[in-house]
Order: C-alpha cells, then sequence, then structure tokens
C-alpha cells in the first residue's frame, strides 16, 4: 500500500468518525503527496521520496508551532494537531549510534582515517543522500562534527 493510499484511508476513517481537524490535517499532507506525484509524472513516488515529503510537512508544522505568537492559542492548537497526525506516517529517524554506523562506512569508502573540517564536504556529499529522509540533516551535521578532530 502506497503512502497516498495510507492516507487517503486515514482520511476516509477520520471523516466517518467526523474528526474534522484529523480530516483536514490529512487532507493538506495528502494535497502535499499529489502535487509531487503531480510534479514528478515521469517516475512514480519511491517510499524515500514520500517519508521525504511527510517529514517536511512535519517540520513545516513544528516551525509554524515555533515561531506563533504565545497569545496565539489557536495557531498552536492546529499546529500541534498536525504534528500529531503527520508523526503516525513519518518513519522512524536513525539514531545517533546509526548516522555513526552509515559515516564509517562513508568514511571507509572515501579512504578518511580521521576526517577533518576539511574533509567534510567531501563526506557530507557522499553522506546525505544515505540518510535523506531517515535521519534530521541537522543532527547528521552534529554527529559528523563531533567525530571530527
Amino acid at each position: 500500500m502506497s503512502k497516498i493510499d495510507e492516507v487517503r484511508a486515514a482520511m476516509v476513517e477520520a471523516m466517518k468518525a467526523k474528526d474534522k481537524p484529523r480530516k483536514e490535517s490529512l487532507s493538506m499532507l495528502l494535497a502535499a503527496l499529489k502535487n509531487f506525484e503531480i510534479d514528478n509524472k515521469d517516475h512514480p513516488m519511491t517510499e524515500d521520496e514520500a517519508n521525504a515529503i511527510v517529514k517536511k510537512e512535519l517540520k513545516q508544522s513544528q516551525e509554524t508551532y515555533d515561531t506563533a505568537p504565545a497569545d496565539r492559542d489557536d495557531i498552536r492548537e492546529e499546529a500541534a494537531a498536525r504534528i500529531a497526525v503527520y508523526k503516525e506516517f513519518a518513519p522512524e529517524d536513525m539514531s545517533v549510534d546509526q548516522i555513526r554506523e552509515v559515516i564509517d562506512a562513508v568514511l571507509a569508502e572515501l579512504g578518511i582515517e580521521t576526517p577533518s573540517p576539511a574533509d567534510k564536504g567531501k563526506i557530507m556529499k557522499v553522506l546525505m543522500p544515505r540518510v535523506k529522509g531517515k535521519a534530521d540533516g541537522k543532527v547528521v551535521n552534529e554527529t559528523l562534527a563531533s567525530m571530527m578532530k
């Protein structure tokens, strides 16, 4: 079952349960997934691409929640509801240990024993496609920085 089908099925359940906030959140997620599919007609959406879209929507909702003024509880509640729904469809992020394993594999592949800040660009160029949609870029960057000397 594709991510679009999963979201559509959940949306139908939300409509039957008359859960309007959940239905609206799922509708927005479904629209984002469909827009990607429309923009990329030349190939079917992969699971990694679908996961990346869900993560992007989750991140945008988190930014909305974080930047909303303190006195605007309505915006914060709506964003929190969207975040809760999107987390159901988002893949689990890689742990720091898993990220370290991928970094170690990339370092071995590139023949770098002790990474230095000068190597960072070369490492990230190979590393990021491997963890895209599976790990937060900020965590990957911090993990790599902690391994540098």
